[in-house]
């Protein structure tokens, strides 16, 4: 799993889906209401943010930062969006985790 001898976290993976399931609107704020709603998770801005650098520094993630809006007292967002080696890392363990729950005895995942 993961590139370049790194493996994910199960937060990691979290946070990488949340970016690749909201694509061009996944910035911090956006990362944890998805992570809330979608997977029951409460957590914090800090933690989510901490998760997106270091899935930047893996090369999962790459970043930019959008224009100030006056809504946000002049700050600009940074947005996050999956790399090729991120999309890669996902499917690499998507496969990995459905390969081996197949081999539980009475157990199987058919993806269709």
């Amino acid at each position: 799993m993961g590139t370049k001898g790194n493996h994910l976290g199960e937060f990691e993976e979290l946070v990488l889906v949340a970016v690749a399931s909201l694509t061009s609107e996944a910035y911090g704020v956006s990362v944890m209401k998805y992570l809330s709603e979608e997977a029951k998770r409460s957590v914090n801005i800090s933690a989510i943010h901490q998760g997106l650098k270091r899935l930047e520094s893996k090369g999962l993630v790459t970043s930019h930062v959008g224009g100030a809006t006056k809504v946000r007292g002049g700050r600009s967002k940074r947005y996050f969006e999956l790399t090729e080696t991120g999309q890669y890392t996902l499917k690499e363990i998507m496969e990995l985790k459905i390969q081996l729950y197949n081999k539980v005895p009475n157990f199987s995942i058919k993806l269709t």
